[in-house]
């Protein structure tokens, strides 16, 4: 019995996918390498369903001997383990970003004869078409919170970035590059208090009630399938936290991070300059474990926030900190710092992967930006936070708009700093 092999993602199955398993069943005994969800995450997004999932119904398809899985988009390794007399894949991949992937097949198994077979690509059938279908047909609160913590079991970093309404929502949900043949996008949004305060021309003290920002929360949700991660500020008193986590939950929020001071909130950046105090970590432990015992489901997160260093209390305390902070439950660590260099975090990092109990630690480089994502992803860093940028980026070219038409009496001259009015009317789709 000759042997043979397809590698597949199998996230979208159609029409397609059924064809190249139909004709390398006719080849022989067919093993079909189902690509891991970090193998996918690696080169565009993370799949709809989760490896098990697509692992058990491939399973089931007439014609398939056996599914393993391939852990990275590189097929080398599953075809010396099994060195398949055949590898069938649609003549897809000829061009694009698996172009170098073929001739790594083709290359490899040449040492054994083995031969490609390349069926005609299967016509009118897209994932892209698929993917986008879905994301207009939406998502569900379940299948949003628990996303996460699967983008934390497949990525090496996971990339956050701020949205304080519908339209920025939009943007972290729809903006993509292609960077050496690799499709790179925001995994997740972040709402921040500071960004929503400031669009409701509010400062940022927690001056803007739950109420409110879950009007914020519902317009991005409408819009969007990504996982959020929300902005809690302090948690507020012990007694309304349980409450605050279940509606976050009930929502599908992924998760909240919350800070470990008291008293009038100010932002973190002030730093000193302002007065700002910490809580003793024994009550903000409390207040972790209270929600914790709250929540419904096994997926949404309690992040912890430590101030330790924004409030030039040390590294020590900090560290510490992040212990007793874990011990209490928290899924989560995130270490804050208003310097422009990353020493103390990065020194931070070193000490916190000698912790025996293991949880995502999450950092925000707001002013220390000069950091890459692979040098956080070696310190160990789990997820990125983008925490202010769109707005921070918006304010300056809607001021300088403003000050363009006072000038000239007149919006002719602002042309050029603006998107044609036919673009803003196609801009969101149903507006016809």
């Amino acid at each position: 019995m000759k042997k043979v092999y397809v590698g597949m993602s199998a996230d979208l199955l159609h029409t397609g996918h059924l064809n190249i398993i139909s004709e390398a069943a006719k080849l022989g005994e067919l093993t079909v390498g189902i690509l891991t969800d970090e193998a996918i995450s690696s080169y565009k997004r993370l799949p709809h369903l989760p490896f098990e999932d697509r692992k058990k119904i491939v399973e089931s398809i007439k014609g398939v001997h056996e599914v393993i899985p391939q852990e990275t988009l590189d097929y080398v390794p599953n075809l010396e383990k099994i060195k398949p007399d055949f590898v069938v894949h649609g003549d897809d991949w000829k061009t694009g970003i698996q172009k170098s992937t073929r001739e790594r097949v083709l290359n490899t198994i040449q040492n054994w004869g083995g031969r490609l077979i390349e069926p005609k690509y299967t016509s009118n059938i897209s994932s892209t078409k698929l993917n986008q279908a879905l994301k207009e047909i939406g998502t569900t609160p379940e299948i949003r919170l628990k996303r996460l913590r699967r983008l934390l079991n497949a990525k090496s970093i996971v990339r956050v970035l701020e949205a304080h309404n519908g339209l920025t929502g939009l943007i972290v949900e729809n903006a993509e590059v292609i960077k050496n043949e690799v499709k790179k996008e925001f995994d997740c949004m972040w709402l921040s208090s500071l960004t929503d305060s400031t669009a409701k021309g509010k400062p940022d003290i927690e001056l803007v009630d739950i109420t409110s920002r879950l009007n914020t929360i519902n317009d991005i949700l409408e819009v969007t399938t990504k996982p959020i991660i929300y902005d809690g500020d302090t948690g507020g008193k012990p007694e309304h936290f349980p409450f605050f986590v279940k509606s976050l939950e009930r929502l599908g929020i992924s998760a909240v991070i919350i800070e470990d001071k008291i008293g009038l909130k100010k932002n973190s950046l002030f730093g000193t300059d302002v007065e700002q105090q910490q809580d003793t970590p024994e009550n903000f432990a409390k207040k972790i474990n209270i929600g914790k015992k709250a929540q419904i489901t096994e997926d949404f997160m309690i992040i912890a926030r430590i101030e330790s260093l924004i409030l030039k209390q040390g590294l020590d305390d900090a560290i510490e900190r992040a212990k007793i902070y874990i011990d209490a439950g928290a899924d989560g660590i995130m270490i804050h710092s208003k310097e422009t260099d990353p020493n103390e975090i990065l020194m931070f990092c070193h000490k916190f992967k000698s912790f025996e109990k293991k949880v995502p630690l999450v950092v925000v480089p707001s002013t220390y930006n000069e950091i890459t994502e692979q040098e956080l992803i070696d310190a160990g860093v789990n997820i990125v936070i983008y925490a202010n940028h769109l707005l921070r980026s918006a304010y300056p070219a809607m001021i300088n708009t403003a000050k363009i038409i006072l000038e000239n009496d007149r919006s002719l001259e602002a042309n050029n700093s603006c998107m044609p009015i036919k673009e803003i009317l196609n801009l969101i789709p149903g507006g016809k």
